[in-house]
């Protein structure tokens, strides 16, 4: 089962800093990156920045259909007017089929603030204690979490997946 999760740091560079130490516990065989992205908030920009963190080719499990709805209904639609109020009702009524319902999108909104970012994972196994033991005291984010149950799991890849393949394509 994978589990999403959402971390918000105190700097703008500190989800970056955090999926690369992720990524070092990964080859070590500590944590399951299945998939990630990137929100951070420049100092002095009016809005966020967002990139998918996951080799979208290769390791990205959900693609950027995904993140883009995801981040576009938590940043960007509020910014767009009352002409986009009907389409962000219903991609929110879209993602509660996930575990990422109105309460979850306001607390994002809320703590994402300019000079900070959050790091939005799917993650598979993890070994908690040891994950948690390589990150400083300065180096831990805040934790928002969305667990997903096999049915929302199996859902999200249905409908936002790219097709995950161990085998290599010719």
């Amino acid at each position: 089962m994978a589990t999403l999760t959402v971390w918000k740091f105190k700097t703008a560079d500190g989800a970056d800093n955090a999926l690369k130490k992720l990524q070092d516990l990964q080859k070590e065989q500590l944590i399951e990156v299945l998939d990630a992205a990137i929100v951070y908030w420049p100092t002095g920009r009016k809005r966020p920045k967002t990139y998918q963190a996951m080799d979208t080719v290769s390791a990205g499990l959900l693609g950027g259909a995904f993140w883009g709805m995801l981040f576009g209904l938590i940043f960007f639609i509020p910014f767009l007017g009352l002409a986009v109020g009907a389409a962000a009702g219903a991609l929110s009524g879209h993602f509660t089929d996930y575990g990422i319902n109105d309460d979850f999108i306001k607390e994002v909104q809320s703590k994402v603030t300019e000079g900070t970012s959050a790091l939005f994972l799917l993650t598979g196994k993890v070994t908690l204690d040891k994950v948690e033991a390589a990150f400083s005291d300065e180096e831990k984010g805040e934790l928002i979490q969305s667990n997903l149950t096999h049915e929302q799991e199996a859902k999200l890849r249905e409908d936002f997946g790219a097709e995950h393949s161990s085998e290599p394509t010719a």
